[in-house]
């Protein structure tokens, strides 16, 4: 393997171009070697922008690559991404890891079964200030409860807002898992949804249950005309209370933070890291969970 990774990526939408390709292309130890996406034009736009090769077969660009950073739809990453980790190639996964918890566990069986390592873009979760706060929370313990709030208008305009699969699967499965992400990495594992209930207009609102006893709520929604968006996560218990909501660093800073980590799991040969694709499977449970409780 070279020193750099050879990195493909599997997407030339918005995310794929506003931060996978210039986070793949720019970091000093990926190479963006080649893109795949369902419309050509698109991938071969996208590659030319950053000096990659636009590929019309995915399997001719594994053919080349060491891993491959996937940017797509979770109908179409979930079989994708068990294609590539069968052919040995560590995986930068997006959420939800698949469409439902059955393909996410075949997912997470080919990861293991390869021993490749795998990331998911759980975005928040690489930011100093949020690893600064998990820390904090951590040593001071006592925790009690949560309540989280992320209110978008992200399906009503902007460059989301013509993407079939978040208005098909709205705000629980395209914000969802960064949310449940950092309640349950600040109070503890959720274990149950409690209750969950979805409005006509895509508000979710959910009660959780997580190990230890602390339970927390949670609004969801991404058509709520909003602008800037709203996000925040109140821990609180006997000592007190703590906030995140701070979001200093940008999706450009904490992508390459991922790399930082993903670049460094491949060279040592490690397979396992909080947000790996078994953490993908966990949120993808609780997705799952929600919905039938829910009732959709």
């Amino acid at each position: 393997m070279d020193e750099q990774l050879r990195v493909g990526l599997v997407g030339a939408g918005p995310w794929a171009s506003m931060i996978h390709a210039p986070g793949l292309a720019n970091h000093p130890g990926t190479r963006l070697t080649g893109v795949w996406a369902r419309r050509p034009e698109a991938a071969q736009e996208l590659a030319n922008a950053h000096g990659a090769e636009a590929f019309t077969s995915y399997r001719d660009l594994l053919s080349t690559v060491d891993a491959v950073a996937f940017c797509v739809p979770p109908a179409v990453q979930g079989p994708m991404a068990i294609e590539a980790a069968n052919a040995g190639k560590h995986v930068v996964l997006e959420k939800p890891i698949a469409e439902s918890q059955e393909v996410a566990e075949e997912l997470v069986r080919a990861v293991t079964d390869a021993n490749v390592a795998s990331l998911v873009v759980l975005t928040r979760r690489y930011a100093p200030e949020t690893r600064e706060l998990l820390k904090q929370l951590h040593r001071t313990g006592g925790w009690t409860g949560a309540d989280g709030r992320w209110l978008t208008g992200a399906l009503l305009g902007g460059p989301f807002s013509n993407s079939p699969w978040r208005h098909e699967r709205g705000a629980l499965d395209d914000i969802g898992p960064h949310a449940f992400d950092l309640l349950d990495a600040a109070l503890g594992e959720i274990t149950d949804v409690i209750a969950a209930h979805v409005s006509e207009t895509g508000l979710w609102q959910l009660i959780l249950q997580h190990a230890g006893g602390a339970t927390s709520t949670l609004s969801l929604t991404m058509s709520l005309p909003l602008e800037p968006p709203f996000s925040d996560f109140t821990v609180f218990g006997p000592n007190g209370h703590r906030t995140l909501n701070s979001r200093d660093t940008s999706a450009v800073e904490c992508y390459t933070n991922l790399l930082d980590d993903f670049v460094a799991m491949v060279h040592s040969g490690t397979t396992t890291h909080e947000c790996d694709v078994r953490r993908g499977l966990h949120l993808q449970k609780v997705i799952d969970l929600a919905r039938r409780k829910a009732g959709v």
